[in-house]
């Protein structure tokens, strides 16, 4: 095929203990999927149908702990806010998959972060706009090598944290999740045919604060890669 532009190289983020690397297709988010997150950010915690918005591939960015990855600070903000998660790789794909089939899509497991511009996000809110360059700017969705979910298992409990600084901010376990993985998978398959390449980020808990130039975030899940990343100027 003959393309009038070259597109470009197509995203990707590492995998544990390989040279292969897991070319990004989509990167979909849930929102408020801990109780306790969701009364912080002033939300009914009740188990309501989980809501999705989406990052662009290329706003990934590898941040493994062992990388000294550097994040710039983004543009048209100065509240950018910290948000763990958990995120499933997928390796499979398709519609209206069944909770009781949905772990077989996953390739593995990593530690991502939901990077947001407050500010932005609360002034689309109250206007009633979309709040997608709030979500989805670059470098928004720093991820750690993926491990594989063979090596890993597929996480049902444990561990999930943040520190700035090494001050602890985030500290939770994925059984607090109001929606578990597979069910996730099987809801979001119902709006968008999934594809080999996926990213789901699985929520956040609760803690989630600003970071600002200068600053070392680093966060984990427990028996994933941990995530590292120093905030710089652009």
């Amino acid at each position: 095929m003959r393309y009038a532009i070259e597109p470009p190289p197509r995203p990707s983020v590492a995998i544990a203990g390989d040279d292969a690397r897991f070319g990004v297709r989509r990167v979909f988010c849930v929102g408020r999927n801990y109780a306790a997150h969701a009364k912080e950010m002033g939300h009914d915690p009740d188990r309501e149908p989980p809501f999705f918005f989406g990052k662009p591939a290329d706003a990934t960015l590898d941040a493994g702990a062992s990388a000294s990855a550097t994040m710039v600070y983004p543009p048209e903000t100065s509240d950018l806010h910290h948000e763990i998660e958990l995120a499933v790789a997928l390796e499979r794909g398709g519609a209206n998959i069944d909770e009781d089939d949905a772990l077989q899509l996953v390739f593995g497991y990593a530690v991502a972060l939901d990077l947001t511009r407050r500010d932005l996000q609360h002034a689309a809110k109250q206007k009633g706009r979309p709040w997608d360059l709030a979500k989805g700017f670059d470098r928004s969705a720093p991820i750690a090598p993926i491990v594989r979910a063979r090596t890993c298992g597929h996480l049902e409990r444990g561990r999930i944290w943040l520190s700035v600084d090494d001050e602890l901010r985030q500290d939770g376990d994925l059984a607090e999740m109001i929606w578990k993985v597979p069910e996730l998978l099987s809801v979001l398959s119902r709006s968008v045919e999934l594809a080999p390449g996926d990213i789901v980020l699985t929520g956040t808990p609760a803690g989630v604060g600003p970071i600002v130039r200068g600053q070392t975030v680093r966060g984990g899940v427990e028996g994933l890669e941990e995530l590292a990343i120093t905030v710089v100027d652009g």
